[in-house]
């Protein structure tokens, strides 16, 4: 991926020691988020990434994630509204379109429409129901069995890779300071703030944020108490319409057995109107530096399965940029937005945290200025809580 703007690199490659303002460690998208927030705030920021721009190493790179306002939960609902209007902020700043509207639905034996319909009407979020029959005639490249299908047009396809970028580009504009392949090599306290080794120099600062992912683990549970963070490999791939490529809205599937999902993929579909299908939440198990990169066989065919049955516009002969990535995600799913002493600890829960990416920013900028975490849930006591809870 190529960044059209200038890094700002004094004193690092001297070894010397930098003190800032803000160190952001991660630059996926919570973290590019949280460094233009502060940015924008008036600090100066100095972001450490330890991998090259676009890496796909953790949970923020490709060109294709949904956005979508459908949750089950008023809280979430009610916060991709606020993400929403972010987003179209940071389109605005950085002139570019980040978001592709397609429409979204729900459907499947068990997904439930109604009930959801009501949780986000409640939450004034535009939505209908539609019967299965009106819904094929609407989307005749679904197969949607004879359960009723909520639509809602505010859903569609974000891009992590141009997010990622555009977000950084304006953190520097605003003087951030932002360097890749810069690993910390270990992060502990200075005094009352924080101290971030790399092989190449070591930064100082306040505050830092630990916006890392799947290495916050290895990299934090030195410093503070940490609830149990699931790391998962999971994987994608790409089928081709059958006919010539048109809109294709976004979509979640649930029969209680497994949840699917899908969207236009973007340039990682290959061909054009690719359309990207996973297999939520169900890889196994490892770590940052364990994971392998290798796609399941048999994950594989359960989703080329999924898509014979339910999604008979694509053709599963032509699959294209079968991939994998990492999860990271505490017990219940929800957030851990909080700051324990000097460091703000920003795990936004992959597998649903990319389309919060500018909120999350604010958010965690905020913390970093000694705000409070927005919603008790996101708390680290309250993390905690609930796994004291649960092995009880």
């Amino acid at each position: 991926m190529h960044l059209s703007y200038s890094l700002r690199t004094t004193g690092f490659l001297s070894g010397d020691g930098i003190v800032t303002d803000l160190i952001v460690v991660g630059a996926g998208l919570a973290g590019s988020a949280a460094a233009w927030a502060a940015a924008r705030r008036g600090l100066d920021v100095v972001v450490l990434e330890a991998f090259e721009p676009g890496h796909p190493n953790g949970s923020s790179h490709g060109s294709a994630r949904i956005f979508r306002r459908v949750y089950d939960d008023p809280l979430y609902v009610r916060m991709t509204g606020a993400a929403r209007d972010r987003w179209r902020a940071l389109e605005d700043e950085a002139g570019e379109t980040l978001i592709t509207v397609t429409g979204g639905i729900d459907f499947g034996p068990a997904r439930g429409a109604e009930g959801l319909f009501e949780v986000v009407r409640s939450c004034d979020v535009m939505a209908e129901v539609v019967p299965a029959g009106e819904a094929r005639e609407r989307w005749p490249g679904f197969d949607f069995g004879t359960d009723p299908v909520l639509f809602h047009p505010e859903a569609g396809a974000l891009d992590p890779d141009r997010a990622v970028a555009a977000m950084l580009r304006l953190a520097a504009r605003c003087g951030a300071e932002i360097h890749f392949r810069a690993p910390a090599t270990s992060i502990g306290a200075a005094g009352e703030g924080a101290l971030v080794r790399t092989d190449r120099g070591e930064f100082t600062a306040p505050v830092a944020v630990l916006a890392v992912g799947a290495w916050l683990e290895p990299l934090a549970a030195h410093l503070v108490p940490l609830p149990d963070l699931r790391v998962t490999q999971e994987q994608i791939l790409h089928l081709e319409q059958r006919t010539p490529p048109g809109p294709w809205p976004t979509f979640i599937y649930d029969d209680a057995a497994t949840i699917f999902y899908g969207l236009l993929g973007g340039r990682d579909g290959g061909v054009p109107g690719a359309v990207k299908i996973g297999e939520h939440h169900v890889g196994r198990v490892t770590t940052a530096a364990g994971r392998d990169f290798t796609a399941d066989p048999g994950r594989r065919q359960r989703i080329l399965d999924f898509a014979a049955r339910c999604l008979p516009g694509l053709d599963n002969s032509k699959m294209w940029g079968e991939a994998t990535c990492l999860y990271t995600t505490t017990a219940n799913q929800d957030f851990l937005l909080d700051r324990h002493g000097p460091f703000v600890l920003a795990s936004a829960c992959s597998g649903h945290g990319a389309k919060f990416a500018p909120l999350l920013g604010e958010i965690i900028a905020g913390l970093a200025a000694g705000e409070p975490s927005p919603d008790p849930r996101f708390t680290l006591a309250a993390h905690l809580a609930a796994h004291r809870a649960d092995s009880d």
